[in-house]
């Protein structure tokens, strides 16, 4: 099986949805992913794609993805590509590519109004030797 890694933002925030029959819940989300190059005549560019990507990890969609993923997050993520295919209301065959998630690490940017660092979890982090995070660097 082949490994897969994405780091991106996130479009939307991700639904959770719940399963009817076993009550398990997973995540669907977007990520957008921007690669930057330089054409053959020295002009800049970039491409940028879209990945569909599945949670089936119940603790993770529900103690990680739910409360703190958000439109706009940076996410690294790991995990396996499968196809994909449906047959819609008119009876057309879609194909599509999806990511299903092993590991998920959310990069999300501090609030400046929160005072001091925090976790992903809202836990204050406490400086060496008592100094504040917050105070300027030296450099």
């Amino acid at each position: 099986m082949q490994t897969f890694m994405l780091e991106g933002y996130l479009v939307a925030a991700p639904s959770v949805l719940t399963a009817k029959d076993s009550g398990r819940k997973r995540a669907h989300f977007r990520v957008l992913e921007t690669s930057r190059f330089r054409r053959s005549d020295g002009a800049p560019g970039e491409r940028t794609t879209g990945f569909n990507c599945v949670c089936f990890n119940e603790a993770t969609t529900e103690n990680y993805i739910a409360p703190f993923a958000r439109k706009g997050s940076r996410v690294v993520i790991q995990g396996h590509v499968e196809n994909d295919n449906w047959t819609d209301k008119l009876g057309f065959e879609h194909y599509d590519l999806r990511l299903i998630v092993d590991d998920i690490r959310l990069k999300n940017r501090r609030d400046p109004s929160a005072g001091a660092a925090e976790t992903a979890h809202g836990d204050a982090l406490d400086a060496p030797d008592g100094a504040s995070l917050d105070d300027d660097i030296p450099f």
